[in-house]
């Protein structure tokens, strides 16, 4: 099991997310940005235009998801 934080994964807060896979965290980032998304948090909102913009080039979003893949297989398990 490991974890990542909201930020770590693009977001705008230390909210911890666990899992045995990174798409298993990823899929858990996703659900807590809707909600915050939902709630009108402003930080998450702003976090995810951002992440909108990356999404316009697929070789920059592919890069990144590259790397934050990198940062979870390194990280030690819990």
């Amino acid at each position: 099991m490991k974890k990542m934080t909201c930020r770590q994964l693009g977001g705008a807060c230390e909210h911890e997310f666990t899992g045995e896979t990174f798409d298993e965290i990823a899929e858990k980032s996703k659900r807590h940005g809707m909600e915050m998304f939902q709630q009108g948090d402003v930080a998450h909102i702003r976090a995810m235009n951002e992440m909108q913009t990356l999404m316009n080039s697929p070789e920059k979003m592919q890069e990144w998801m590259d790397r934050r893949r990198s940062e979870f297989e390194g990280l030690p398990n819990e």
